[in-house]
C-alpha cells in the first residue's frame, strides 16, 4: 500500500523560502513534486531517482528549488527559495516503479499521488 503525504504548505512574502516534504510508505524509483494552480494543468516542478539521487528541475524553478530525499526516512524535500507570485499552487508529491526520461515531469508517468499542501506566494 503506497501512501504519500505532503505538508509544509504556508502563505509567504516574495523573495521567502518554505521547505516541504513529502512523508511516503516507501520511497520507488522515481519522487516528483508536481504543482497546479487553479486554471492551470498540473506541471512538474522537480523530480529524483531514489537510488542514485539525480534530480531533474522544470526551467521555472531551476536554480531556485532543490530536491532531496532522506532514505532512513522515506521522505522527500522541496526547498523551495526565492518564492514569486507565480508558485502559487497546490504542490503535490508523487512516485512511479518505472518511468521513461520523457516522462520525468509529466503527469502521465506516475501513478501515485499525495494529496496535496498549499503554497501561497504574495507581492
Amino acid at each position: 500500500q503506497m501512501q504519500l503525504v505532503e505538508s509544509g504548505g504556508d502563505s509567504v512574502q516574495a523573495g521567502g523560502s518554505l521547505r516541504l516534504s513529502c512523508a511516503a510508505s516507501q520511497l520507488r524509483y522515481i519522487m516528483a513534486w508536481f504543482r497546479q494552480a487553479p486554471g492551470n494543468e498540473r506541471e512538474g516542478v522537480a523530480a529524483i531517482y531514489s537510488i542514485s539521487g539525480s534530480t531533474i528541475y522544470a526551467d521555472s524553478v531551476k536554480g531556485r528549488f532543490t530536491i532531496s530525499r532522506d532514505t532512513a526516512t522515506n521522505t522527500v524535500y522541496l526547498q523551495m527559495d526565492n518564492l514569486k507570485p507565480e508558485d502559487s499552487a497546490i504542490y503535490y508529491c508523487a512516485a512511479a516503479a518505472h518511468i521513461s526520461p520523457r516522462q520525468h515531469l509529466e503527469q502521465a508517468g506516475y501513478t501515485f499521488w499525495g494529496q496535496g499542501t498549499q503554497v501561497t506566494v504574495s507581492s
